[in-house]
């Protein structure tokens, strides 16, 4: 379901000549699905036995606006847009080009399909929910709309602006502090309203930085390594939250973080190979 999903969002992009906004603005579409429609974690108050709808609670529509935001913004940055990012980077010859042929399209979109239909199913089965008519109408119509917001604005021409771009380092690190900001966020409506000034504040220095010369590949990777390293060690802190903390999990996480590191090292590498000047001077 995840990696068909991003196969997906990342082949329409391509195939029609789209870039980053319109990848992340299908990562939120694809996230209000997932956790509105197939998972219905949005709507159930008390989904893995958690209280899911007491931080900044909107009654009227039944769900927390905390973790819709937590949800949605998650699936789009850390299910979406992270993979993408890094794994184009490891094909720099292709990183804008279709990968799949029409046989590679089918076979993706039938094993997201048929995850989401599982994922469903078994939470369906474990959790005795089912969000509400209007619940699930309202949830696949923003849906829709983001998806038409998406490849309405996702094209415009871009214009340079004739300024330097931060180094790589610089982006990295700033993208690891915001994450890892958003991430920690306190559960409240003050966490909200944190979280969507961190949200404005990235996404408005990103727009900047990406129209200014210089900005290209390694500035990219930093901009998904510091998110990916945010997932790395917060592993390790929802799994304690949650309870699970027998030596199997340590281990499940160690072993996922490590590969999360060795996989920005091996894209590193793939950077400095194609970019070897570039590539050179602007990684830390």
């Amino acid at each position: 379901m995840y990696g068909g999903g991003a196969l997906l969002i990342r082949e329409v992009t391509r195939r029609t000549g789209h870039g980053w906004t319109t990848i992340i603005v299908l990562g939120l579409a694809y996230g209000l699905l997932e956790a509105g429609l197939i998972d219905q974690s949005l709507f159930n108050p008390s989904f893995e036995g958690l209280e899911f709808q007491s931080a900044a609670p909107i009654s009227a529509l039944g769900l927390s606006a905390y973790n819709a935001l937590a949800f949605i913004v998650g699936h789009s940055v850390w299910s979406i847009g992270v993979p993408i990012a890094i794994v184009e980077t490891l094909v720099p010859a292709r990183r804008t080009t279709p990968w799949l042929g029409m046989v590679g399209l089918l076979v993706t979109g039938v094993l997201y399909l048929l995850g989401s239909v599982l994922m469903f199913l078994d939470i369906r089965k474990e959790e005795q929910f089912l969000a509400s008519t209007p619940q699930l109408i309202g949830a696949a119509v923003v849906a829709v709309a983001l998806i038409g917001i998406a490849f309405a604005v996702g094209k415009q021409p871009r214009l340079e602006i004739d300024r330097q771009t931060p180094k790589p380092w610089l982006v990295g690190t700033l993208s690891f502090v915001i994450s890892g900001l958003f991430f920690g966020a306190n559960e409240s409506w003050m966490g909200v309203a944190f979280k969507l000034l961190l949200l404005t504040l990235m996404t408005a220095l990103v727009r900047q930085w990406s129209r200014r010369q210089g900005w290209g590949a390694t500035h990219r990777l930093a901009l998904a390594g510091g998110a990916l390293l945010t997932y790395a060690w917060g592993g390790f802190i929802l799994t304690r939250l949650l309870g699970r903390t027998e030596s199997i999990h340590l281990i499940g996480n160690v072993i996922f973080a490590s590969g999360a590191i060795m996989l920005l090292i091996i894209a590193a590498r793939k950077t400095c190979n194609a970019y070897p000047k570039k590539g050179l001077e602007e990684l830390p």
